[in-house]
């Protein structure tokens, strides 16, 4: 799959971050991330620690799977951010896949020879099942998109969330997030933990809130560079294990207020470019 050489309708895809959150091994929230990012406290790997969604009803609380709760846990901190209640945004959600706890359980069910797989943990064990969480968590009637692209989900949800924002002119949050799988499945798919990243992001400027300018680079979108990878060894090591953590370049970018181009993983053979501008 190859993108198109040039795309003049990409130049139209911008639009502002005003609220962030994120999620992953040894980061709780963006707060920890951006500390992290400008180097103002080394970045220390631990296992990811979630926090029970208090926006979910008991009965969902309890069906729920990690990574729906990952997700509910950043996009809300986005929100309370941009001061958007969470009801209101358009939704993107992003992912390299399903809830690894629940394909891996489905997957030894079957292997077992107990084909009576539970509906709960069937329509859980989907990467769509968190766009369903939200709307019941925060009564959300707005357009809601759900995409996947192996490594390059995250690009692809930025790209997925920019159209929107365009086109409906209406703030758009943009969550991706992947889930650790265990084991037989990790030795085909290799992720180690949990790791959530929203952007609450909006067509106009505000004036106290939003913390940067983004757009899709319209002079060359693609870079044939796949991806720029960080100077930290162990955030790099961090970037390249989970995909939604494919994300961390931008976030540099954020944290350090820097101007000029990001590059984030998309297609096997190119990169994304996101120029970035930092709002005063």
């Amino acid at each position: 799959m190859a993108a198109p050489p040039s795309a003049p309708g990409l130049a139209m895809l911008n639009g502002y971050i005003d609220g962030i959150g994120v999620l992953g091994p040894g980061i709780k929230s963006w707060q920890d991330a951006e500390r992290m990012l400008t180097g103002d406290v080394a970045y220390a790997a631990a296992r990811t620690v979630l926090s029970p969604s208090a926006l979910l009803p008991p009965p969902e609380r309890r069906r729920a799977g990690r990574g729906v709760m990952a997700a509910l846990q950043v996009g809300h901190a986005a929100c309370v951010m941009a001061d958007v209640p969470p009801s209101e945004p358009a939704s993107v959600f992003a992912s390299s896949g399903g809830d690894g706890d629940i394909c891996h359980a489905i997957c030894s069910a079957m292997a077992a020879g107990d084909h009576l797989i539970s509906p709960t943990q069937f329509h859980n064990s989907v990467h769509n099942a968190i766009s369903g969480y939200w709307g019941i968590a925060t009564g959300a009637m707005t357009p809601s998109s759900v995409v996947s692209a192996y490594d390059g989900s995250f690009a692809a949800g930025l790209l997925e969330a920019l159209t929107l924002l365009a086109a409906a002119c209406t703030p758009v949050l943009l969550v991706a997030s992947d889930t650790d799988y265990p084991p037989p499945l990790y030795r085909a798919r290799p992720v180690p933990d949990i790791f959530a990243v929203a952007l609450l992001l909006t067509a106009t400027p505000h004036p106290t809130k939003s913390v940067a300018r983004i757009r899709v680079a319209d002079a060359a979108p693609f870079a044939e560079t796949p991806s720029q990878p960080m100077g930290d060894t162990a955030l790099e090591s961090l970037r390249t294990s989970i995909p939604a953590a494919r994300c961390l370049p931008l976030l540099h970018s954020i944290a350090r207020r820097d101007t000029g181009n990001v590059i984030l993983d998309y297609l096997d053979s190119q990169g994304l470019v996101i120029e970035m501008v930092p709002c005063a």
